[in-house]
């Protein structure tokens, strides 16, 4: 009876205040991990879902192992597809010496099929100003789009890949984070075709599916492609659409990946900024038509590493190592 009753007061002491219009969330009276009771986990995903970000201050008890412990109670922890973990351990340095800040939207590792549900990042070191993350709604961004531009978003599918011209996109990167993008994050080079709406298997809202591993539209030209994808992102960063982050080293965010996209703001100088990430496994998504994603290449991948096996994926993981 005792434990009963502990248990009933710490889940009523969760405090969920919204902080932004139509995204994000900060949560109060929780302190994550691994041994939380299931009516805690249950508010927690609860808020997750509803307003699709959500953060904690003052988890500086978090160690590596606490940060993964927390993560089962989510889901089933994966790696990164292409990019190795210290120690055989889920959790992904996100390193402001690697070249770790995207600073680019972008929703974590599409270009595979079951791309990560949701993203657990902790902030251990953070610099004096910037590097915050923001992130976007891509559920309202699809509920307020016009009628005709949400018909044809439901009506296209697009090809998401690891491989794009990171030289263009950090013309300022050093060689050795070329190195790295080309040695490690496309030492293996996917290519997944996704609808360009998923329908959220989860809260069943219908969310846009784009960032920047979207290589083309299926049957667009190339300038018609990035045309479209232009369009339909401009709708995802509306300034209304998106929550801004300010970190604090021992902040833990939580975001649904499946109807989210996310920005690293590089703009912290020479100043180190490091947090670790645990994604959780997601599942691959259906389009509006009932058509689930596929995967184009490596074909039939049988590395359970992956999770990909006769061109499906069940296990993948965290993004580029960037946010």
């Amino acid at each position: 009876m005792a434990t009963a009753t502990a248990t009933a007061t710490a889940t009523a002491t969760i405090t969920v205040t919204k902080i932004g219009g139509r995204i994000g969330a900060e949560i109060g009276g929780v302190q994550l991990g691994g041994d939380l009771s299931d009516g805690t986990v249950a508010e927690i995903r609860a808020a997750l879902l509803a307003h699709k970000v959500v953060f904690f201050r003052g988890q500086d008890h978090l160690d590596e192992a606490g940060h993964e412990a927390f993560a089962q109670l989510l889901g089933a922890p994966v790696a990164h597809p292409t990019v190795p973990s210290a120690d055989g351990r889920y959790a992904l340095g996100i390193d402001s010496h690697h070249g770790a800040r995207a600073n680019q939207w972008h929703t974590d590792v599409t270009f595979v099929p079951a791309y990560p549900a949701f993203s657990i990042l902790r902030a251990v070191t953070i610099p004096p100003y910037g590097g915050n993350t923001l992130w976007a709604n891509t559920a309202t961004a699809y509920s307020n789009l016009p009628e005709p531009l949400r018909a044809l978003a439901d009506s296209l599918r697009a090809v998401h890949s690891n491989e794009y011209d990171y030289a263009a996109l950090k013309p300022d990167a050093l060689p050795e984070a070329l190195a790295q993008y080309r040695e490690v994050f496309t030492s293996t080079k996917f290519l997944t075709e996704h609808p360009v709406v998923r329908v959220h298997s989860e809260t069943g809202e219908r969310t846009l599916l784009l960032g920047n591993f979207v290589q083309r539209i299926n049957g667009l030209t190339g300038h018609d492609s990035r045309a479209l994808q232009d369009l339909f992102q401009s709708h995802i960063e509306s300034p209304e659409n998106t929550v801004r982050w300010q970190w604090r080293a021992g902040d833990v965010a939580i975001w649904d990946n499946r109807a989210t996209q996310h920005y690293g703001v590089d703009d912290s100088g020479d100043h180190e900024r490091t947090l670790r990430r645990v994604t959780v496994d997601g599942d691959v998504p259906v389009g509006p038509d009932g058509e689930p994603s596929r995967l184009i290449s490596p074909d039939g991948v049988p590395d359970p590493a992956f999770g990909i096996a006769s061109g499906a994926s069940t296990s993948t993981a965290s993004a580029s190592a960037s946010a």
